[in-house]
């Protein structure tokens, strides 16, 4: 029988409950692929900690892991509340004050919105607890707001202003110095968080570069600005990879609106070859309770249906009770769903005349697997591009991508249906991965296999790649 593998990813938070080594190696062990360290929290000490202590498990199981650098971005929140408490009734009138300290009715807040705020838009206060309306810009450092219904503040609870555009001004002071921090800490990805156009990925690619990082860029999608179509289609095109990031985008667009942006999102990374990142709230019940819910279950099946390359845990696994049983559940409903249910093709998934050749290919391969009846689809890479190309066509059979480049790996443990490794660049570089892998039992117990090889006639050359062909391994 052959060993069944899942397609869709898993991506786990870090934080004060998965911070060990054990804890770090369990996740991965049970099936986490990635670990991403959330710096709207994490810091410098922490991060120089905790990416050893990924590579350590990762080098020990053989397991390439990905690691996200998740920047904060402009999330607003408010300062420090007397008693961290604050009741407010409909009708209302709050300062909000850059300048200031909670006094009465003043609020002190981490952002000048003086700034960029303009008087008629909406503002929702703690997440969306609490909807308001900007009435005026009362000097240069504070606005008035007026509160639309009753409830309570919290200190450093968020603020969404889904009518404010920030001008393109989205990295912070704090972003800046992350990015540099990061830039050689072996970070695999950066997100990008609150990205309204496409010139917001294009300045932070520009920036890594300057600074010598080779992480790929991820756009979050939490903003209207972002979800208008022509917008987001520009966004997916310069990243090279989106996050679905629920919990802003509800609040900031309507959370009856996110379901459909999901779908978009998803179908638009396969149709670019993009990586797909669906989060926020996947098992949030698996904080306090051993179980999900069945709307949780219901919710890792449709995203995995869709196609979505990685699927998300924040709270869960960074603040919950049980981050190894949640790992362990949402991996059972992945492989459930995947043999079960088949993704969907993209009709018009070539995207530019660039990546004609590359896309044929990829799409001829995974025919031809599914014809011959493969075991694996075999992908020599050198930047990863010909496997993701191929996990952009959803074959359902394992991607098997085999480069010399450790980061390129790296990154392609959060592909769909990759199993990634690192060999020497070589003439038959896939083959004798084919071979090993085969000894190993990798495939199963069976005598005789047959793998389709993705390769090129000049190994390790970016975007060589132009031959298909059909191994049978006794």
């Amino acid at each position: 029988m052959t060993p069944i593998f899942k397609r869709s990813k898993i991506l786990a938070t870090l934080g004060p409950r998965s911070d060990s080594y054990e804890t770090i190696e369990a996740l991965a062990y049970a099936g986490v692929n990635g670990f991403r360290l959330n710096f709207s929290h994490a810091t410098f000490e922490q991060a120089d900690t905790l990416v050893p202590l990924i590579r350590k498990a990762s080098q020990k199981h053989g397991k390439p892991v990905a690691i996200l650098q998740d920047l904060q971005g402009p999330k607003i929140r408010l300062g420090m509340l007397k008693d961290n408490h604050l009741d407010v009734k409909k009708d209302d009138v709050l300062t909000l004050d850059y300048a200031a300290e909670h006094d009465a009715m003043t609020l002190p807040v981490q952002y000048n919105l003086a700034e960029k705020v303009k008087a008629g838009e909406s503002i929702y206060l703690f997440d969306g607890k609490i909807r308001g309306e900007v009435i005026d810009i009362v000097s240069e450092t504070a606005i008035t707001v007026k509160v639309m219904n009753d409830g309570f503040l919290m200190s450093k609870k968020g603020i969404n202003l889904p009518d404010t555009d920030f001008g393109g001004d989205i990295l912070t002071p704090k972003d800046i110095a992350d990015i540099e921090y990061g830039a050689d800490k072996d970070f695999d990805y950066v997100s990008l968080s609150f990205v309204q156009s496409a010139d917001d990925i294009h300045n932070l690619r520009q920036m890594l570069v300057g600074l010598g990082s080779k992480a790929q860029v991820i756009a979050k999608i939490e903003t209207k600005a972002a979800i208008e179509d022509k917008m987001l289609v520009e966004i997916v095109r310069a990243s090279d990879g989106v996050m679905v990031a629920r919990g802003d985008l509800a609040v900031e667009a309507g959370a009856e609106v996110v379901p459909i942006v999901q779908r978009r999102i998803i179908a638009l990374c396969r149709k670019y070859g993009k990586l797909s990142i669906v989060a926020t709230q996947m098992m949030a019940s698996m904080v306090d309770a051993p179980e999900p819910t069945r709307a949780e279950v219901s919710d890792i099946a449709n995203a995995v249906i869709q196609g979505a390359d990685t699927l998300m845990l924040s709270d869960e696994t960074a603040n919950g009770s049980y981050p190894l049983e949640t790992v362990e559940a949402m991996k059972r409903v992945i492989l459930y769903t995947q043999e079960h249910v088949t993704v969907a093709p993209v009709s018009d998934r070539v995207a530019s005349d660039d990546k004609v050749r590359q896309d044929a290919i990829s799409e001829a391969a995974v025919l031809l697997a599914e014809q011959v009846g493969a075991v694996a689809i075999v992908a020599e890479t050198k930047t990863g591009s010909t496997a993701a190309n191929i996990a952009a066509v959803r074959p359902n059979l394992p991607i098997v991508s085999v480069t010399s480049d450790l980061t390129a790996a790296q990154q392609l443990a959060l592909s769909y249906a990759n199993k990634s490794f690192v060999r020497p660049d070589g003439e038959k570089a896939g083959l004798s991965l084919a071979r090993e892998l085969k000894e190993q039992g990798f495939f199963g117990s069976n005598e005789t296999i047959t793998a389709v090889i993705v390769s090129g006639r000049q190994p390790g050359l970016h975007g060589a790649t132009d031959t298909i062909k059909v191994r049978v391994l006794e």
